[in-house]
């Protein structure tokens, strides 16, 4: 598990690359990565769906094709992943690991 620290380093990174994230109600926002065309990004916002229809939380769709090579290339082979404000889900993932996440 990564640390809490390390996230944020991670999450300004991306915010670095897609600025249209730099807002406040994103900061406190899960981040799914992904890119179109992913079958298992779709998957996974399927099961973020669901969990939403117990746990009301918010998240953006964070397309890893907007960044620059080096940061899309750390997540090219483990999308889909979520990134909390303080942790990182990579896939496979359950409705019971996103519970894990709150």
């Amino acid at each position: 598990m990564h640390n809490g620290h390390h996230i944020k380093a991670l999450r300004a990174r991306i915010i670095e690359a897609s600025p249209n994230l730099c807002s406040d109600e994103n900061l406190d926002n899960w981040w799914l990565l992904g890119t179109s065309g992913c079958h298992l990004c779709d998957v996974a916002e399927q099961l973020i769906a669901r969990f939403q229809s117990v746990q009301p939380i918010e998240y953006q769709h964070v397309d890893i094709a907007e960044f620059d090579e080096d940061l899309m290339m750390e997540f090219a082979t483990t999308i889909p992943v979520i990134l909390t404000p303080s942790k990182r889900l990579d896939y496979p993932f359950s409705v019971m690991d996103l519970q894990q996440l709150l």
